[in-house]
Formats: structure tokens, sequence, C-alpha cells
């Protein structure tokens, strides 16, 4: 391939990317009708387990060394795949809309960035004046949009309370990740992360009565959620990252929301009314604020 040719594929990537991070909670509308959530995870997590470990052998990748490091990714594959994935598809099963519960865990940017700067652990400065106001502005606008969806039951105490969850098991897992993970081969790391996540799931999907349907929907969702995914978003964001693109990178995760609001509505006809629309533009103001005073710090989780 040419010059113009690679320069192009590398101006594609991010919007490839967020294309296909936002896709992850469409496939989790997708998949929920047939399977209860923490069985179609384990299923996901052994399946992605497996392709790593495959990808990392044939590549040659290097493992952790330590067993620190071990423990260190587990704990982040606990909080980020477990935690985070499982409240997720357990609101969508809840009842809770691609594109609302998308919005409510895109805000973990600012929470991570604002706790950081609280704490002053990393050496990141002190939350400034700016940054409370992008933070009361995007709680102010999520309000908004929740508050539009109480009344048709999409955004119930179960639900709300799921991807809260899922929005905190992530900022958790992100800060976890920041501190203590050591940087590695992505592929090695992330298998480590998902065996941790499937011991976690498995036993929790023996204890759901619902069965396993091997409908097309969820045959087509588990394969895109592996392959493409685990195995693709990641090593896509990985190459961001590598290229020189981690200042930026923050900013494409606040892309997702809009993106699949727009894949939900297309897909399964769900809606957003005027006043979730203004909600959405102002968590997006609140965001870049804090976003603008952090200097695009926060940490980048992994799907």
């Amino acid at each position: 391939m040419n010059a113009w040719g690679q320069g192009a594929l590398l101006r594609a990537a991010p919007w490839v990317f967020v294309l296909i991070w936002s896709t992850g909670f469409v496939v989790a509308r997708y998949g929920m009708p047939h399977a209860p959530p923490m069985s179609f995870l384990a299923w996901r997590f052994a399946f992605s387990v497996l392709g790593l470990v495959l990808w990392a052998r044939w590549a040659g990748a290097r493992w952790p060394t330590t067993r620190s490091q071990w423990g260190h990714l587990a704990v982040v594959g606990v909080l980020l795949h477990a935690g985070y994935l499982g409240g997720v598809w357990a609101a969508v099963k809840a009842g809770m809309g691609a594109g609302l519960v998308a919005l409510i865990v895109g805000l973990q940017p600012v929470l991570t960035a604002v706790w950081v700067s609280a704490v002053d652990r990393l050496g990141e400065g002190r939350v400034s004046l700016r940054q409370w106001a992008g933070l009361g502005l995007g709680f102010a606008g999520l309000v908004m949009v929740v508050w539009d969806k109480l009344g048709v039951g999409e955004a119930g105490p179960v639900s709300l309370a799921l991807a809260l969850w899922a929005l905190l098991a992530i900022t958790a897992g992100t800060l976890y990740q920041k501190r203590h993970v050591v940087a590695g081969d992505p592929r090695t790391g992330n298998a480590v992360q998902l065996m941790a996540a499937l011991a976690v799931a498995a036993p929790l999907a023996w204890l759901e009565a619902e069965p396993i349907v091997l409908h097309p929907h969820f045959i087509g969702a588990m394969a895109w959620s592996v392959l493409v995914l685990t195995l693709g978003g990641n090593s896509l964001m990985y190459l961001l990252i590598q290229r020189g693109a981690a200042t930026a990178f923050t900013s494409l995760l606040y892309l997702v929301p809009p993106c699949t609001a727009v894949l939900a509505w297309l897909l399964f006809g769900e809606t957003l009314t005027a006043l979730a629309l203004v909600g959405m533009g102002i968590v997006a103001w609140g965001v870049w604020l804090v976003v603008r005073s952090q200097g695009g710090s926060a940490s980048h989780p992994t799907r």
C-alpha cells in the first residue's frame, strides 16, 4: 500500500473506532431477547480468551512476568468486563434503551478526570471551577435525559441502578488500571483480564434460570462481540494510542452516545425527544469543559 493509502486508513481509523465502540450497546439490545446477560457474557469471555490466546501464541506475544501484574490485571478485568459489561447488559435486559445506557456510562471520563484531580494522587492538579461547572452541567443534562424516560418505563429503578453500577465499575476499573497496571502487550493483558471476568461471570450464569436460545440474532451478536468488539475494537484502540493519539483519544469516547443513539434509532426505532436532545447537548458541553481543563488525560477502558 502506498503512503497515500496508509495515510487515508490512519485518518479513517478514529471514526471506524467510534462506530465499532458504539455497536457494543446495540449488540446488547440485539442479543438480550435470546439469552440472560451473564450467560451471554460468560460465553463471550470464553471465546474471547481462546481467540486472544491463539493470537498471542501465533504472534509470540509476551505474558506478564510477575504475580502482582497478573493480580492487577485480574482486578481490572473483574471491574471493566464482569462489572461494567454485566451492568450494561443487565440494564438493557431490564428494559433500558441502548442510547440511554450509552449516555449514562459515557459520563465515565468526567468522573475519572474529576476524581484524579480531586485526590491529586497522580500529580494532575486539583479540581478547577471549570471542571466543577462541567460536572454539574453533565449531571443536569443526564437528569434531563433520564427524566424523560421515567414515564415510559425505560429508566425504572432497577435498570437505572444497573446502568449506574456499570458507570461506577468502569470508573473504578480505569482508575485502578491507571495507577497499578504497567504497559504490556494488549493481547496477553486483555486475555488475563477476560480470564478473571470469566471466573466471575460463569458462576453467576449458573444462577440464571432463563435458557440460551440459539437464535440467529444470538449467534450474530456473539460473533460480533468476540471478533469485532474484543479482537478488533481493542486492537484499533491500541493502534490509535501507539500512533500518538493518546491525548486526543479521550475525546473520541464522547462521540459514542450520539452515535449509539443514531444506530438504536435506525435498528430499533428508539426515539429521543426534544428534552432528551437538549440534555444530551448539555452533557456534551459539560464534558467538553472537563476535558478542556484536564487536557485529555482520562483513562482509556477496554471493551
